[in-house]
């Protein structure tokens, strides 16, 4: 036995070497054919082909890693770059057709460019043409303004006005023919009223000339009395030095009328001496005093005067707290400047004072008028406004543009907003009243557009601000806030009247807001604050909503045994609220303000029941905790439903309806009701009845879920197969559940 058994040794250990041998042959390319023969001669073919056949199998090993590794990574290059092909294909195409795109509207835009330029320099020119007219019609109308001074023999404005044209539009003046003739028709003028004023005077002294004496003997008997008077006076002063007494009385002038007689031959008129003291005297002084008085020198008489004044008017401005008081002084110096823009004085800077205290008038008008809005906010009742007769609806509601239809309605009529709309709307009226009394002056023609930016304001920052401060306030109820809401509906309704009266009151015909079809910004900021209105609302909807839906902190609500046909002790109470809600939401919003809130109420509900099922203070229920809330569902999807059908909304939001928002809590009902809750998982019947539900909500639902026969007894107390069925087949759905995901 040893010794076949070292003879089978040698044997393998002699196979094994010719292994060694065969392989290192085929290795190295050599010829096999010795070994081959070499095999058969020893009679040991078997042996050679099992070497064959490890030779081989190596082979094919060597060779399938070799294809594998340089040739997949080949044919995968050569796939991606026949796709990259394709796409490069496709690119140069869109290429190709987006600059053939691109060249069409090049033509046109150049086509548009050179029209645009060309429509440019016609309207430089024609702006040009504009601002040269304008200078020639105001010397033109200082013309007029001279010849009517003439006619009505007022010679003193008219030679005010004839310095004007000489200082201030003579060198501007564009039309050379019409400059040349001014220039040769002032001096003709100058002779012509100088040579009026002499006549005057001529005549003057002529016709006084009878009564010179009895003029003389008055004379002498007034200068004897002020004489006497000085004299008085001074005597007076010096007792009043003598002991030393503080001050010194004021000497005052009055006119003695006792004297005057009405036959007397003192009766004359003065007028043509005033006029010759104003114009003949002024003029010819400076013409022919040889420098005793300069141009230079009136002009900074008037300067002087008016920097005084200015200084005065700036303090008085800078004091007054109150809009009247900004409205009767700018009244005043308006009605002054004006005059004296009669007389050809240059009272520009007058106007700028005014100008430039505009912005604070506004700020004091705004903050009384916010005064004025916060009485009306405080008592408003937060209720529909009844109107009771026709009078009334026309200035409560037709006056301010507020009406929803052109046909008058039947009385009592009960408006979309409460009182506090036109109240406001009468603030606003008279704001704009105020601002276009402030801005209407002088040489001011168009001042529409500061109009327009003073209203925006106001509407934007005292109206709109503090509607959303009552929103944001803690004391806001539902009812309140949805009347806040309406009204905003009715405000932005409103402000298209607002920028018409503007226009109305600035001198702008409405046809033309019309045309422009102009808006006032703050109409879209009106539309978003009503927007805000809405969330404001839903959110004290939840916060109520929730008062009555506490179900986490009900124990009984989701262990109970009791199947309560009519639902939960809560449901009646939502219901009667969410009844209440609607049925006061469709009286005061529009119809897509109550989608919204009705959208918003049952999409909660859906969220507060799914949370319930979620939370952790949730640590189990059973079948009948979700039959009675299925039942609960069951009555506010009808309660959905009868609404969105009784409120007209079936025709306007036919994709989604008010039941739609409790479908993830019903389809999850249905599913724990379910008498085989594991077809959960299968596609076809997930995605018919429970499309709505999430995997790992409802894998988080169901570890909460205990049949009744789960108990410690259920074993004894329960042999339903049913239930023992259900039961397997939610703890399959379980499983299921745990290994999706």
């Amino acid at each position: 036995m040893a010794a076949k058994a070292k003879s089978k040794a040698n044997v393998e250990i002699g196979d094994e070497g010719e292994d060694l041998v065969l392989a290192t042959m085929v290795a190295n390319g050599d010829d096999i054919s010795p070994l081959v023969r070499h095999a058969f001669e020893m009679g040991r073919p078997e042996g050679l082909l099992r070497q064959l056949n490890y030779v081989v199998k190596k082979k094919e090993a060597e060779i399938e890693e070799m294809c594998k590794t340089h040739y997949e990574e080949f044919i995968r290059a050569v796939d991606e770059l026949r796709g990259v092909l394709v796409d490069a294909e496709e690119l140069k195409s869109d290429l190709q057709s987006g600059n053939f795109k691109l060249q069409q509207v090049g033509t046109n835009l150049l086509v548009n460019l050179e029209e645009l330029l060309e429509t440019y320099s016609i309207k430089q020119n024609v702006t040009d043409a504009i601002i040269m007219s304008k200078n020639c019609i105001e010397v033109l109308e200082l013309c007029v303004k001279c010849n009517n001074h003439i006619t009505d023999n007022q010679f003193y404005p008219a030679i005010k006005t004839l310095d004007l044209i000489q200082r201030s539009y003579m060198k501007n003046i564009p039309a050379r023919a019409l400059k040349l003739v001014i220039e040769r028709r002032i001096p003709i003028i100058k002779w012509h009223i100088e040579k009026r004023v002499n006549s005057q005077v001529n005549e003057w002294m002529v016709h006084i000339r009878s009564s010179c004496k009895n003029i003389g003997q008055t004379a002498i008997s007034h200068a004897v009395s002020d004489r006497q008077r000085d004299e008085e006076l001074i005597e007076r002063q010096r007792k009043a030095e003598d002991q030393n007494v503080v001050g010194i009385e004021e000497r005052v002038y009055t006119l003695d009328v006792e004297e005057d007689d009405e036959d007397s031959a003192m009766k004359f008129d003065l007028t043509p001496l005033y006029r010759a003291c104003h114009i003949y005297v002024e003029d010819r002084v400076l013409r022919t005093g040889g420098g005793l008085l300069v141009p230079d020198q009136v002009d900074n008489m008037w300067e002087t005067a008016l920097s005084r004044l200015i200084m005065l008017l700036k303090a008085q401005f800078s004091q007054m707290k109150t809009a009247a008081n900004h409205l009767m002084v700018k009244d005043y110096v308006t009605l002054l400047s004006w005059t004296l823009l009669q007389y050809g004085y240059d009272i520009e800077s007058l106007l700028d004072v005014v100008d430039s205290n505009r912005d604070k008038f506004h700020l004091i008008l705004m903050n009384e008028c916010r005064e004025q809005i916060m009485e009306v906010l405080n008592h408003d009742t937060y209720e529909l406004m009844i109107i009771k007769k026709e009078s009334d609806y026309e200035s409560n509601v037709l006056s301010f543009g507020l009406q929803t239809t052109d046909i008058m309605p039947a009385f009592p009529y009960v408006a979309p907003f409460s009182t506090m709309v036109p109240e406001m709307c009468q603030i606003v009226r008279s704001f704009i009243k105020s601002c276009v009394d402030y801005l209407s002056y002088g040489a001011r023609d168009y001042f529409f557009d500061v109009v327009i930016r003073y209203l925006n304001n106001f509407l934007i920052e005292v109206i709109n601000e503090t509607l959303l401060n009552t929103i944001n306030s803690s004391t806001i109820s539902v009812s309140h806030a949805m009347q806040i809401a309406a009204n905003f509906t009715s405000l932005e309704r409103a402000c298209d009247f607002f920028l018409k009266h503007a226009a109305q009151q600035s001198g702008i015909p409405i046809r033309v807001i019309e045309t422009s079809q102009m808006t006032l910004s703050a109409k879209s900021v009106l539309q978003t604050s009503r927007d805000a209105t809405y969330i404001t609302l839903l959110g004290l909807v939840n916060t109520k909503i929730d008062e009555y839906m506490n179900l986490t902190e009900s124990v009984t609500l989701w262990t109970t045994e009791e199947t309560k046909q009519n639902g939960n002790e809560y449901i009646s109470e939502l219901i009667l609220y969410l009844d209440s809600l609607m049925s006061t939401a469709q009286q005061v919003l529009p119809l897509d303000a109550v989608y919204k809130v009705g959208m918003g109420a049952l999409e909660h509900i859906n969220n507060t029941v799914m949370a319930a099922f979620l939370s952790d203070s949730v640590k189990r229920f059973n079948a009948t905790s979700v039959m009675n809330i299925g039942t609960d569902l069951k009555l506010l999807e009808n309660f959905a439903e009868e609404r969105f059908y009784s409120s007209g909304l079936d025709g306007m939001y036919k994709a989604s309806s008010f039941r739609d928002c409790l479908v993830e809590s019903k389809q999850l009902t249905n599913l724990l009701s379910s008498s085989q809750p594991e077809n959960f998982m299968n596609p076809v019947i997930r995605e018919k009845n429970y499309y709505a539900l999430d995997y790992k909500k409802v894998s988080t639902i169901c570890d909460k879920f205990r049949d009744s026969g789960d108990g410690i007894f259920g074993s004894l107390s329960n042999k339903n197969t049913k239930q023992t069925a259900k039961r397997k087949s939610m703890d399959v759905l379980k499983r299921r559940l745990k290994d999706f995901n």
